[in-house]
């Protein structure tokens, strides 16, 4: 835990990397393209809490679902539910994640999002508009692809900055 009086470093870096996965959500991407797009924002939400879990956690993860829940034009509380989920899980985990090597913890990842899009898609099904295929799940698998270079990029900002 970081002493009140002393200045936290980097705060501008972890707001500023939840940007870019924000903008790279909403990039938009060809037809063929759209379902297999990482899920950038739960995968930095992922880093966040697993490296500085004192400063990015539940919260956080809340007001990014709000975020995306109007970017995407969702029911007000759908990717916060999901995200929440995703934060609280890594919160609880975030010591035993650290230790396992980068193909272990990508695995980790890819199930950590397919339950956020379970609880999607439940929501989905719940309102009565599934109207998905079996490339619904692709984000899981592209965004566990992605992850060992996340990782490795946001780790490197992080020493960079002396972000703890």
């Amino acid at each position: 835990m970081i002493p009140a009086n002393q200045p936290q470093h980097g705060s501008g870096i972890i707001f500023f990397s939840f940007v870019i996965a924000i903008m790279l959500t909403a990039m938009p991407l060809p037809d063929w393209a759209t379902n297999w797009r990482p899920a950038w924002v739960p995968i930095v939400l992922i880093y966040w809490c697993m490296a500085v879990p004192d400063r990015v956690g539940v919260s956080v993860a809340w007001m990014l679902g709000l975020i995306l829940d109007v970017m995407q034009s969702n029911i007000l509380g759908q990717n916060a539910l999901g995200l929440v989920l995703i934060a609280f899980i890594t919160l609880q985990s975030y010591q035993r994640m650290r230790v396992f090597p980068l193909a272990q913890q990508a695995v980790l990842v890819c199930f950590y999002l397919l339950l956020y899009e379970l609880i999607m898609l439940w929501i989905m099904i719940s309102i009565g508009t599934n109207t998905q295929d079996w490339t619904y799940w692709m984000p899981a698998i592209t965004s566990m692809l992605i992850w060992p270079w996340l990782f490795i990029v946001l780790r490197d900002l992080r020493r960079k900055f002396l972000i703890s």
